[in-house]
């Protein structure tokens, strides 16, 4: 047989089996399923900086809400003013209480393949997918080496969680156990989220001062109200992220950036937001300089809903909560809380409101705490406390007329004039929707 036919023979079978098309069409190529969209799981705020700490890996404790099949982090140089070089960065599941991994769990984590990043002043950075399945509300290790003296490390000052540092890190953010790290810090550095991919159906972002970030709750406990919050919200498989920075003003710059400058970075931003709860302003009245004008308050939050409307968020609102006794405590200043609450609750801007101030006053001394919610500052809210706000804000989250997730993305519309407190307004669509989590 000459060359053309042994070669005729070898290919006719399998020019036989190629489906005939119209003529001018071709085959289409079979579709791949898409991946699992993003969700935040985990979230604080950037607070401030602290003292670098050159050659010393951290093994920052962080406690999921949603688990996933695969997770990636975010890691921050937002307030340094000097490029991070990140040595390595691993992720493991922590195995009970310290600093040993799971052993099996520890993922070196990448940056677009590298084992290594810098991250640049100012700038945020996410790691490559790390496959590694995580259960909802396991504690995750997050451990970051940096090499080098890279100026102000961006950090979270109340972390009101242990987290363990490695003096001589070179190699350890690899370690399993946890021998080598020796030292422990109540911050945590660099790491400011973590999105997990899966069944996820989005997270609420909890966004606030230190009511929210937790002081007052038992430290290493997850006693703080978002923590309560994502233990109620696991059965509609939402992730809850606290936004929360101790200190923090709705109107000006503070202890971290305001309200207003930080919304973007530290809520709207993050991977698959479905609702935005706002539970700030009592460092505005009571702080140096005080803020009397109620208007004020007002307009930066019809200023904040407006720009989560704006990526199809609904935001409920929080009223502020009593602190009689309190050293900053005055007359003048409980008249403008008054004025505030007022507004939040009638005011027509938000689509469901908590009424928090309601469910923790004292009835025998509405300017102040309950006594069995205070832990002793007549501010904050001890871990009962935190768990009557969680159920108060969870009672107001518009989620609870749907049997099913929304799927697809809410369309703005336009405001009433009231709402009922503590209900969704009758004109929002049910449930809560979520918006395309960023790639």
């Amino acid at each position: 047989m000459g060359r053309p036919a042994r070669l005729l023979a070898v290919l006719l079978p399998a020019l036989l089996t190629i489906p005939t098309l119209p003529t001018g069409l071709t085959a289409p190529a079979a579709a791949l399923p898409a991946p699992p969209p993003w969700t935040g799981s985990w979230e604080t705020a950037p607070s401030g900086t602290a003292a670098a700490l050159p050659g010393a890996a951290v093994r920052n404790v962080v406690h999921l809400s949603v688990g996933g099949t695969a997770v990636r982090v975010r890691l921050s140089n937002r307030l340094g003013t000097r490029p991070l070089r990140l040595g390595a960065v691993t992720v493991a599941l922590r195995r009970a209480a310290g600093p040993d991994a799971v052993p099996g769990t520890l993922r070196t984590a990448t940056f677009h393949g590298a084992p290594e990043a810098t991250v640049p002043p100012g700038a945020d950075t996410l790691t490559d997918p790390v496959p590694l399945a995580v259960p909802s509300a396991a504690d995750l290790l997050v451990t970051v080496y940096t090499p080098d003296d890279s100026g102000p490390a961006t950090y979270h000052r109340t972390a009101l969680q242990t987290s363990y540092l490695a003096p001589d890190g070179a190699g350890r953010a690899a370690d399993e156990t946890g021998g080598a790290y020796s030292a422990t810090t109540g911050r945590w550095y660099y790491v400011t989220g973590v999105d997990v991919r899966g069944p996820a159906a989005g997270s609420v972002v909890a966004f606030g001062d230190s009511l929210t970030d937790g002081n007052g709750s038992t430290p290493d406990t997850n006693h703080r109200w978002p923590d309560r919050l994502a233990h109620r919200l696991l059965d509609r498989r939402l992730g809850v992220l606290n936004a929360g920075i101790a200190g923090n003003r709705l109107l000006r710059d503070g202890t971290g950036p305001s309200a207003l400058a930080r919304l973007d970075a530290d809520a709207l931003d993050r991977a698959g937001v479905r609702a935005l709860v706002v539970f700030e302003g009592i460092n505005d009245i009571k702080g140096t300089p005080e803020v009397s004008d109620a208007a004020a308050y007002a307009d930066a939050y019809r200023a904040l809903v407006a720009r989560a409307h704006a990526r199809g968020i609904p935001v409920v609102g929080v009223t502020l909560t009593p602190y009689g006794g309190y050293p900053a405590w005055t007359a003048a200043g409980e008249a403008v809380r008054q004025r505030v609450n007022a507004f939040i609750r009638t005011g027509g801007a938000f689509d469901a409101v908590a009424d928090a101030d309601a469910a923790v006053r004292d009835p025998a001394a509405p300017t102040r705490l309950l006594p069995a919610y205070d832990p002793g500052d007549h501010l904050h809210f001890n871990d009962t406390g935190m768990t009557v706000v969680a159920d108060t804000v969870h009672r107001a989250l518009p989620i609870h007329r749907a049997s099913h997730p929304a799927t697809q993305p809410r369309t703005p519309t336009a405001h009433p004039t009231s709402r009922p407190t503590g209900h969704a307004h009758a004109g929002r669509p049910p449930g809560l929707t979520p918006r395309r989590a960023p790639a």
